[in-house]
């Protein structure tokens, strides 16, 4: 199956060759590109991709806006990849509270934005635990962005817990299942029953409610 994705950026010659790269690959496709983030609501709309990458800093509606408008209007299931030229962009912190899937910089190498694509499209979060802990941790440290949220993994088993406490850490299914000694097949079901039960769109959101509700610390 093709995976169908927008380009949203305000620089032309970006976009470009990010369109040139994306169709380069058999499995993929830019089937619609936007210069700023107000089109890109449009343009998403229109063609309901499964990967939109969005700049942060664009003109008239910015790629945090344009992410919250995406997300929490449309019924399709495209997932946004935040796409910036700073790895601690003050933006992308709201961004994946809105619901952004992961974020990369615009100086990755071609074939790992291909890659990140592919993760993004399958429902998975593209923070590798290096940059989880790197991101989020910095998210988390702001006190003005910490509520009292923690009544909301009363719905969770006690080893629902510890998986999204090691999901916070950053650690992969694989990782989660040497460390609570269950099979991967076993950690993708509780992860799956994590994010319906916590409403969240995907891993990302995970990760950020356990440093909101003070599972996962800055500390460790």
């Amino acid at each position: 199956m093709t995976i169908r994705v927008v380009v949203a950026d305000d620089q032309a010659l970006v976009r470009a060759g990010f369109r040139v790269l994306v169709n380069s690959a058999d499995d993929l496709e830019v089937v619609g590109e936007a210069s700023d983030g107000a089109e890109a609501v449009q343009v998403v709309e229109a063609t309901r991709p499964d990967v939109v990458l969005m700049d942060v800093r664009m003109p008239n509606l910015d790629g945090l806006e344009a992410t919250r408008q995406i997300v929490r209007t449309q019924d399709s299931k495209s997932r946004i990849l935040m796409v910036t030229t700073f790895d601690l962009d003050e933006y992308i912190f709201d961004a994946l509270r809105f619901g952004a899937s992961g974020f990369l910089l615009k100086d990755t190498p071609p074939e790992e934005l291909l890659a990140a694509i592919r993760v993004i499209a399958r429902g998975d979060s593209l923070l590798a635990p290096s940059v989880t802990r790197r991101l989020i941790a910095e998210f988390a440290s702001r006190p003005a962005d910490l509520a009292p949220t923690s009544a909301r993994l009363d719905t969770l088993t006690e080893r629902e817990r510890q998986v999204l406490l090691a999901i916070g850490q950053g650690k992969s299914n694989a990782e989660i299942g040497d460390e609570l000694f269950i099979s991967v097949a076993t950690a993708k079901t509780h992860v799956s029953r994590i994010l319906t039960k916590l409403d969240a769109r995907d891993r990302t959101q995970l990760v950020v409610i356990a440093f909101q509700t003070g599972l996962v610390t800055v500390e460790g």
